[in-house]
């Protein structure tokens, strides 16, 4: 590994190194995909990551290109003690709104866990229900801390099978491209063809 990455690395670990020096071995990291888009699920996922993990091209799952993404993914699934991921659909989505669904999505993703984890660190998320395990919410974590940027790569490679899976089905909207976010493409083919099954309607009130 280059030195520049692995020095970038380690400033990404510098969170979860204080932690492991209090005795903290299991350290999760939590991160969604999909709060924002206009159709399709919000997918939260957890992973615990071995002490010595440095997995090189890990960061931001926004910051990455979508086939690096898929090939960091790889070794993030093959390297994790543990992982876990939340799927909460557009229609739940529609019933308790996006941030509780999150939420839930979260608490489902810990549940999946194989071991209990010492300490979860989370992107930027209050009030949630981690089963009693301690918390620690971090603002733009996943740009800022190694197991929350390997938890949000996790989330969006998951959410992106997902939606170009519904691209076959439903291929006027051009989920493979914009995987349901809220481009100009995807807002002209909903007023063209109205919505389908995958669209969260509280999202698109306003464009139908």
């Amino acid at each position: 590994m280059k030195e520049k990455e692995n020095q970038r690395l380690l400033g990404l670990k510098e969170l979860e190194n204080e932690f492991y020096k209090k005795g903290k071995n299991y350290i999760c990291g939590i991160d969604e995909a999909g709060r924002g888009p206009l159709a399709g699920p919000v997918v939260v996922a957890s992973v615990i990551l071995p002490k010595d993990s440095m997995i090189e091209g890990v960061n931001d799952s926004k910051k990455i290109s979508e086939k690096k993404r898929e090939r960091i993914y790889e070794e993030i699934i093959k390297e994790a003690i543990s992982y876990g991921v939340g799927i909460i659909s557009q229609n739940e989505i529609d019933e308790i709104n996006i941030l509780n669904a999150t939420k839930k999505g979260l608490t489902e993703s810990i549940k999946q866990l194989k071991c209990k984890p010492d300490v979860i660190l989370v992107d930027a998320l209050e009030k949630i229900d981690t089963l009693g395990i301690p918390y620690k919410s971090i603002i733009k974590g996943d740009a800022k801390c190694y197991s929350i940027a390997a938890a949000s790569i996790i989330a969006k490679v998951t959410r992106d099978r997902i939606m170009r899976q519904w691209d076959e089905v439903y291929p006027v909207y051009g989920f493979q491209k914009h995987k349901g976010y809220g481009t100009a493409s995807h807002i002209q083919a909903i007023k063209e063809n109205g919505i389908c099954p995958l669209h969260r309607k509280t999202f698109v009130k306003k464009f139908i």
